[in-house]
């Protein structure tokens, strides 16, 4: 069995790591903006929310950070099997009426006393690593590109989360894992037509997904004409918009911003990015942007760098899960897609979520050590 710790003379990425913990403080300021009004009104407390994130998605998220940005890569490897079964019965219990509860039009929460969890940001990790593995085999048996031994198995090992995902129904979840599973495939050298079977494939799960829930069918129309439903389906986008364009070049002040007034819905999570662009305006959104994509360029270099093809690949996986989720949650924000619902990775409340990309962030660090 390899060691759990694996010690090593090279240094982490430490413009990763500063950029990690920049985004992660960003995100406690526009979470305290966002938050405060509603957390008085709810809890006679201003920080309530802030201090409820600060310590069951902060504190319980940097030690595992820690942790895995130090266990020997080996010794994850071995973890793997465990943590795709886990996540595969976590998001089976969402369906157990006493154990889950509904937001959002999605059965995506499990609830055990004071305590929620959501499966979906576990399922994602679990995702990666085992995708990860995967490619790594058919790779070394040179049977990527191989139809029957390589494609066929990677949608089986999809169908199952994307089936669960997809009757929840978590079509943001779900959107958000099938493009960075393709992201993987393709990162592992799988061939083109292989790649556009995906696409076509994907589409095709949106459609059925349109035609089967409405409420998935009207956020597409809603995104095409946001103006013919501006008290209905339409009111969340227009809102959004509002506040991003009352900020201007500057933003109104932090904690001046009037959206988070019961105007917005969700702005601690789905459209925190609009209040923080309505207080602190383009300098501020620029800032954030900025964080992200300086994050996610030097997890490409990571992946680039890295001595194997497991951790290149995991690489690629954990990077495009955190660039790409932002930038989809920010462009949803601003109209430029149809509203997801996907939280901003280390932003938005949710202390599982926060979780999970510190794991996801502090696996991405390690790596980075074994270039």
């Amino acid at each position: 069995m390899p060691r759990v710790f694996e010690f090593s003379s090279n240094k982490p990425d430490s413009i990763l790591i500063w950029s990690l913990f920049s985004l992660i403080f960003l995100g406690f300021l526009m979470l305290f903006a966002s938050s405060s009004w509603i957390s008085l009104q709810k809890t006679e407390s201003s920080t309530y929310y802030l201090f409820h994130q600060f310590l069951y998605g902060f504190l319980p998220g940097i030690f595992l950070f820690y942790f895995f940005s130090r266990v020997s890569i080996k010794f994850l490897k071995n973890l793997i099997p465990l943590f795709f079964i886990s996540s595969m019965i976590f998001l089976v219990l969402v369906f157990i009426p006493s154990l889950n509860f509904e937001a959002g039009g999605a059965s995506s929460w499990l609830k055990v006393g004071p305590f929620t969890f959501q499966p979906s940001e576990f399922a994602k990790l679990a995702i990666i690593l085992y995708l990860a593995a995967f490619f790594e085999k058919k790779r070394k048996e040179n049977k990527i590109k191989d139809f029957k031994k390589s494609f066929i198995p990677f949608l089986i090992i999809l169908a199952p989360f994307g089936l669960l995902l997809f009757l929840q129904p978590d079509m943001g979840t779900l959107g958000i894992i099938a493009i960075i599973s393709f992201l993987m495939f393709f990162g592992a050298e799988a061939s083109y037509w292989q790649c556009l079977l995906l696409i076509v494939l994907g589409l095709s799960v949106v459609l059925c997904g349109a035609m089967i829930f409405p409420h998935q069918a009207k956020r597409i129309t809603t995104f095409l004409n946001p103006e013919d439903d501006a008290l209905g389906m339409g009111y969340q986008i227009n809102q959004s918009l509002i506040a991003l364009g009352s900020g201007g070049i500057f933003g109104v002040g932090f904690g001046n911003g009037i959206q988070k007034y019961s105007y917005l819905p969700q702005p601690m999570g789905d459209t925190i990015f609009a209040i923080w662009g309505e207080e602190t305006g383009i300098i501020g959104t620029s800032l954030v942007i900025a964080v992200v994509l300086i994050i996610s360029f030097r997890g490409l270099i990571i992946a680039k760098r890295a001595s194997n093809d497991f951790s290149k690949l995991l690489a690629i996986g954990i990077t495009c899960w955190i660039g790409i989720q932002s930038f989809l949650h920010i462009m949803a924000v601003c109209g430029l897609i149809p509203f997801t619902g996907l939280p901003m990775p280390f932003i938005s409340y949710g202390g599982s979520a926060l979780i999970f990309a510190l794991i996801g962030a502090g696996i991405l660090v390690n790596i980075s050590k074994t270039e």
